[in-house]
């Protein structure tokens, strides 16, 4: 199967690298060293790692997924034939700061919330651009995936309700496998009491007003089935008012801009002569 990494790179390089196969010999060997130009939480090294081998480079990792970095530190050197490095450097440079753009706001976002709420989670949406990548930056930076694929759990949302209705949606994944736990996306007070009423297992409020949705939860905790029932939130939350919902009884908070609008992390590639032993 091919690879975000391999995608991306065929994209860039599909019928080669022309300034390099012109300007640099084909048996040159090189040093390169990446290098952060601006500080940040640093997520994709590994796979980084992993997929660069496969071009015959040593990769040396002087940084770890997870950990943070300041402007200026070296966090990993590439060795090897010349020419491959500079085929694979915007690709690896392009997926890096994406990945420790998104690793860096959701740890930001993480600790704001576990500041007001510990019982709160983080989590991510499907509106990813690199994918699965986009998803495990956000678990580095101590979120949670949410859905990896459609087949994960039953999200009924908006555009399932329009077609069947609320009640029908549920009743027909009531009769799916045990295993799979049952979502419901809704938009008012009214529905959310229709879904509790139908227990499912979470209940996402889009859109909802901290108000509405502490009078969700005090709705569950009056028919005992708050202990039962996950309450997740999403839709008009941001870094600003992020608190204002932590501060409610939810369990869940998504935001779809962690993955869809979050800055890169800046990285540069310098790159040098091998210097033969003598």
């Amino acid at each position: 199967m091919t690879t975000i990494f391999e995608k991306l790179l065929e994209e860039d390089t599909s019928f080669g690298d022309i300034t390099s196969e012109v300007t640099v010999p084909e048996d040159l060997d090189a040093h390169a060293k990446v290098i952060a130009k601006e500080e940040g939480l640093i997520a994709g090294l590994k796979y980084l790692e992993e997929k660069t081998k496969n071009f015959g480079l040593k990769v040396t990792l002087l940084k770890k997924d997870g950990e943070f970095v300041k402007k200026g530190e070296v966090v990993a050197l590439l060795d090897g034939n010349a020419r491959k490095i500079l085929l694979i450097e915007r690709t690896f440079l392009n997926i890096l700061g994406r990945m420790s753009g998104i690793a860096t706001a959701t740890r930001r976002v993480v600790e704001k919330v576990k500041s007001v709420n510990q019982n709160v989670r983080i989590a991510a949406t499907r509106k990813t651009f690199l994918g699965q990548l986009d998803k495990i930056a956000v678990i580095i930076g101590g979120g949670d995936p949410h859905r990896w694929s459609l087949s994960d759990h039953i999200l009924i949302k908006d555009s399932h309700i329009a077609l069947v209705g609320l009640e029908e949606a549920i009743r027909r994944a009531k009769k799916t496998s045990f295993i799979r736990k049952i979502e419901v996306e809704v938009e008012s007070v009214k529905d959310a009491v229709k879904a509790m009423n139908l227990s499912v297992d979470i209940i996402l409020l889009d859109n909802f007003k901290p108000e509405q949705i502490s009078k969700v939860a005090r709705l569950l905790k009056t028919k005992g089935l708050r202990d039962k029932i996950l309450l997740e939130v999403s839709g008009g939350i941001n870094e600003k008012n992020i608190t204002e919902y932590a501060e409610c009884d939810i369990d869940i908070i998504s935001i779809g801009a962690l993955t869809h609008s979050t800055k890169n992390i800046d990285f540069s590639m310098e790159t040098s002569l091998k210097q033969k032993k003598t």
